[in-house]
Formats: C-alpha cells, structure tokens, sequence
C-alpha cells in the first residue's frame, strides 16, 4: 500500500511534470515563427547537402567554397529574373492604367445594352462614390504591407545565413546529436537521417522539373497565342510553380494582366489555358512528379497540401511535402524495427 508521503512525492513529480511540459509547450508557442525559420533553414541545408558533397568529392573544392558557390549561383539567378521581369512588367502596368478608362466605357456599353446601368458615370466619378472612411484603412493596410515586405526580407536574409552555416557546421552539429540517441540505435538514426536527407534533396529536385514543365507549357501556349512578353510571363509561372496553390494563381493572372492591354478576348482565351494549366499541374504532375522523385504517393502529397495549408496557410503549403517525406522515413524506420521485433518474438 502506498503511504502519505509516497502519494504526495508522486503528486508533486506529477504536477511538476504537467506544469514543465506547459511551460515548455508556451515557450515553443511564443517562438514558433522562429522556430519555422529555424526548420526552413534546415530544409535548405538539406537539399543541398548533395551538391555540395558532390563538389566536394568530385571537384576536390573546399566545403565553404562549395556552398559559397551555391548561394552566388542563386543570388545571381535571383537578380537576372528582377531584371527580366520588372521592366516589362512595369510597361505592361502603365500601358494597363492609360487603357484603363477605355476598358470602363466599354464595360459600361456592355451593361446599358443589356439594361443593367441606367446612365454612364467617369471614372472620377466611381471612385469619388466608392465608400467613405476607408482612408485611415487604407493608410494602415499599407503600412502594415510595407512593415510584411520588410519582415519578409529580414526573414529571407536570416535563412540564407542560417542554412549557410548550418552547411558548413553539418557534420559537428549531427555528431554532437548522436551522443543524445543510445548507443544501439545510433547506427538506425544515422541511416533515417541520411533518408531524410536524400528524401528533402529529391524534393528540391522535383520542385525544379515542375517549374520547368510549367515554365515550358507556358512558353509554348503563350507564343501561340501571340501573348506580348510571353517569356517574362512563363517564367513568372515557372517560379510561381514552386509555391503551392498560390503561386499558379500568380502566373495566371499575370498572363491575363498582360494579355487584356492587346485585348479582352485575347484575355479570356490566355485565362482558360492558364486554368487548364492548373487542372493539369494540381491532379497529375504535383502527384505523380512527387510520388516518382520523393517517393510519396499522391494520397500523400494531396492530404499533406491540405493539411499543412490548414494549419500554416501558403507557408505550411509549400513545408507540407518535405515534411511528409521526412515523417515517413521516421515511420518506416519504425515499421521495420517493429517488425523485426515481431520476427523475433515469434
């Protein structure tokens, strides 16, 4: 029978252990938005561990050379797409805005014929009866915009550094977490975690052959259709294509930006191939593309989506298929270690 004091001992580890792990789970809470920069970061260094293992091993070039290179090769693609993009993109907003008032005449013949407006009214005159008040909104929307781009950068900077040195102290840091896991299972947790790695890299990889199959298909049904700009525009679709759900949205509605200055039918031609373009992209070649280089079925790679775009919105989204791949390394880890245990009981 237990006595008073055992009861009580047992009592206060268990209520200290609830209150640790509380306190603990409110302190992941509070720096979860660093703690996803933490895991974007490490996601990165995952994917290219390969590459640089394979300057490393092949061209004998030191492993701070290597993902210097790396990151110079990003830098420099990043600022030749701004270059590409950004002049015709601010020619085709300025050929937009001067057509604009032509586009509101026509749209309001188009309503009058069909009895849908009663009197034509200016531009001027729309805006001026837009609802009142919304100035100190507007004034706040954008500084809260201008406040989300500068964060968006600090935090873009903050991983590029962080996956850098996360690189080069791979090895020691992996080490150093080895001495955590018992001393039978190291040999198991050194084996998931070069799979996981292989897994994240596939990822990466995958990511890269979507954006090229998108980026060509909207090359080629552009040009056909005789779409101004065409190749800025495929591009846009092709860097889109690696941010899940959103980033299609983003390359379609640009071809369709660009493509209402040449006309509105030409417009509407440009958005039901774009929508195509995403029927195809969303049931077949995120899925399929996914199951054949990460090696995760599309039940997955779907239910993932979903999933992590509940829980995190776009960033959630375009984290949900490496961290699916990374989970099912861990369970088949698992599943093989249970059934070898099986095996041997019986």
């Amino acid at each position: 029978m237990m006595s008073d004091r055992d009861f009580t001992r047992r009592l206060l580890q268990t209520v200290a252990t609830v209150a640790g792990a509380g306190i603990l789970f409110a302190v992941l809470w509070a720096a979860r938005e660093a703690l996803l920069l933490i895991y974007i970061s490490a996601l990165i260094a995952m994917g290219f561990s390969p590459i640089v293992r394979v300057l490393e091993r092949v061209r004998g070039v030191p492993r701070w050379l290597a993902i210097l290179v790396i990151y110079l090769a990003i830098v420099a693609v990043l600022v030749l797409v701004g270059l590409m993009i950004i002049p015709p993109l601010v020619a085709q907003a300025a050929t937009l805005w001067a057509k604009m008032p032509t586009y509101f005449n026509e749209f309001q013949t188009y309503l009058i014929k069909r009895k849908l407006m009663l009197h034509r009214v200016t531009l001027e005159e729309a805006v001026q009866s837009a609802p009142t008040g919304t100035g100190g909104n507007a004034v706040g929307t954008v500084l809260v915009a201008i406040s989300s781009l500068i964060g968006g950068v600090f935090g873009f900077i903050t991983i590029l550094i962080l996956s850098f040195y996360l690189l080069i102290e791979a090895q020691s840091m992996f080490d150093a977490l080895m001495r955590f896991a018992p001393a039978g299972r190291r040999a198991d947790v050194a084996t998931a975690a070069r799979q996981a790695v292989i897994k994240v890299s596939a990822w990466l990889r995958a990511q890269l052959v979507l954006a090229g199959v998108m980026g060509v298909f909207a090359t080629i049904g552009l040009y056909l259709l005789g779409v101004p700009y065409f190749y800025v525009i495929a591009l846009i679709a092709a860097i889109g294509e690696t941010i899940p759900i959103v980033g299609p949205i983003i390359g379609g509605i640009t071809a369709v930006a660009v493509s209402i200055t040449v006309s509105p039918q030409l417009a509407l031609m440009v958005g039901g191939y774009f929508l195509v373009l995403h029927q195809l992209e969303a049931n077949v070649l995120v899925p399929k593309i996914m199951e054949r280089g990460v090696g995760v079925s599309p039940v997955v790679v779907m239910v993932a989506l979903l999933v992590g775009g509940a829980l995190w919105g776009l960033v959630g989204a375009i984290l949900a298929i490496p961290t699916a791949a990374i989970i099912s390394v861990i369970v088949s880890e698992f599943a093989g270690e249970e059934d070898v245990r099986i095996q041997r009981i019986r």
